[in-house]
């Protein structure tokens, strides 16, 4: 059993790395307008999580947080092989840049399905089990841990809380939308041909983004910080991750790291992926359907 102070530790130093890894970039562009490239974030990422892996494995208070760097290690080199090198092929890059909604975004989609993969390869070598980071659908109906400033009382069950709270995010993100986005009068008219592109982009945008971000590093932090501390830093790291889309800024962060929070809650309550995909996908369909009119644009 950890002691007190080893505990301290083991949160201190994840702390420290997430906001070390996710704050250079916002700092340096918000404050000091220094523009920073995938390469230059990679050259910040690597040497923080190479000197966390060395430490983890030298000092034994913190050798509870191996996984957790190592699946970060994974993480980011997995992201610079794709976004330095995969996306630079030539057929990539006609996609990218290819200015139907169609191509480009599934496109996109793709680069991130090999990121988690990459993250699937390694969880299922350390594990040895799927559910052991969430990649099953849980028990949907398992009950809800009472939360009273979101007035969820004890007894209630994520078969109806989950459509509460679906529900209640969609109503909200698409009120955002609209009054962000001034779509046409005619938006379902003109959103519809993209519907079949929409639909595919937000479940895969919804299973990566849950897996990579979420799933997999609540599995290594769980126990090694516990359940309230894992689900904070999750939320956090999502939410910092979130500062350049949509929404934009620190209305952004915020939005998207109590996303993150409640549906980490959701994953850790029903050891399972389910409503966490299902509510991300709904909040996707809407913003993708809003960028592929051209309402909407990631980073403001």
């Amino acid at each position: 059993m950890k002691s007190s102070k080893s505990s301290t530790v083991l949160v201190a130093v994840a702390w420290i790395t997430i906001l070390a890894i996710t704050l250079p970039k916002i700092i340096l562009q918000e404050i000091f307008h220094f523009p920073v490239s995938e390469n230059l974030q990679y050259q910040i990422a690597f040497p923080v999580l190479l000197a966390g892996l060395v430490l983890v494995f030298v000092v034994k208070t913190l050798r509870p947080l191996r996984l957790f760097f190592g699946l970060f290690l994974v993480l980011v080199g997995a992201q610079w092989l794709v976004y330095t090198r995969l996306d630079q092929l030539p057929i990539y890059q006609r996609w990218l840049q290819d200015p139907s909604f169609h191509i480009y975004m599934l496109a996109e989609q793709s680069l991130h399905l090999v990121v988690t993969l990459a993250i699937i390869v390694f969880l299922w070598i350390v594990k040895k089990n799927f559910m052991a980071f969430f990649l099953a659908k849980g028990d949907i109906s398992a009950p809800v841990e009472p939360v009273r400033w979101l007035g969820v009382k004890a007894g209630e069950r994520w078969g109806k809380f989950g459509w509460i709270l679906a529900i209640c995010i969609s109503l909200g993100t698409l009120a955002f939308l609209i009054i962000a986005g001034r779509p046409p009068m005619a938006f379902v008219v003109k959103a519809l041909p993209f519907l079949p592109a929409v639909l595919l982009a937000a479940a895969l945008n919804a299973f990566n983004e849950e897996l990579t971000y979420k799933a997999s590093f609540l599995s290594v932090l769980e126990d090694a910080v516990g359940r309230q501390q894992a689900l904070l830093l999750v939320a956090a790291f999502f939410g910092l991750l979130h500062f350049y889309g949509v929404p934009y800024g620190i209305v952004g962060v915020i939005l998207a790291a109590f996303l993150g929070w409640i549906l980490g809650k959701s994953m850790l309550e029903t050891r399972g992926l389910f409503w966490a995909w299902f509510i991300h996908f709904l909040q996707d369909v809407l913003i993708f359907a809003f960028l592929a009119i051209g309402s909407i644009t990631p980073g403001g």
